[in-house]
């Protein structure tokens, strides 16, 4: 750090969540909350938590996924947890469309994991769940992606409070990993018997993952 700059402190934002919840209940509301999940094993402990104050409709678009046999698989876990789970919380699937994915991506398709490519991924994955979060009259929408140790929690919460600005509907800061939230995704994989899958999701990370 160079001489008389300062240092910008990280947002809390396992502690902003906690104040959410904490006037929720103080308020005595059950909100209803659209969930973006990007797979089974994350979206275990997320459940989890969330349902004890939301009502959940859980939202799975996520066209970045290749192959269409991969992504089903995928699918089906996440509505097989629902089901076993928390069979209260709704499940709605978004459309599979993986070429808006790869033109999102175009230019970009050598970009390390984590890198803008994820970012714009990100960000289309969570305006449409703003959009469809509208559609279903909920009160909040977020995602599961910030229980995962590769996603940085500062990038998604940024893109998240952008996108709730640009469509006017409350994001839920959050930041999962935290409390040991990733731990518990992963006893609770064993527990389900979930398929947990050795890369995130597209082809780009599919090679970075073979290689």
């Amino acid at each position: 750090m160079m001489n008389g700059e300062k240092q910008t402190p990280r947002v809390n934002y396992q502690l902003i969540l906690d104040k959410t919840l904490e006037n929720i209940v103080k308020e005595n509301r059950r909100p209803a909350l659209l969930l973006h999940a990007c797979c089974a094993p994350c979206s275990s402990y997320v459940l989890e938590y969330l349902t004890k104050y939301f009502d959940i409709t859980l939202f799975y678009y996520n066209p970045n996924i290749s192959p269409e046999k991969e992504y089903s698989y995928r699918v089906s876990e996440v509505q097989r947890l629902i089901s076993e789970m928390c069979p209260q919380v709704k499940f709605v699937e978004g459309r599979y469309d993986p070429e808006r994915f790869f033109e999102m991506a175009k230019g970009l398709e050598n970009e390390p994991e984590r890198g803008a490519r994820c970012h714009k991924c990100y960000r289309m994955r969570l305006e449409e769940s703003a959009q469809e979060a509208l559609r279903l009259g909920c009160s909040y929408f977020t995602t599961t992606l910030s229980i995962s140790p590769q996603k940085d929690s500062a990038v998604l919460n940024d893109i998240g409070k952008s996108v709730s600005e640009q469509y006017g509907i409350p994001y839920l800061f959050s930041d999962f990993k935290k409390r040991g939230g990733y731990k518990r995704s992963i006893e609770l994989s064993a527990k389900f018997s979930l398929y947990r899958q050795n890369y995130c999701g597209c082809v780009f990370s599919r090679r970075q993952s073979d290689k």
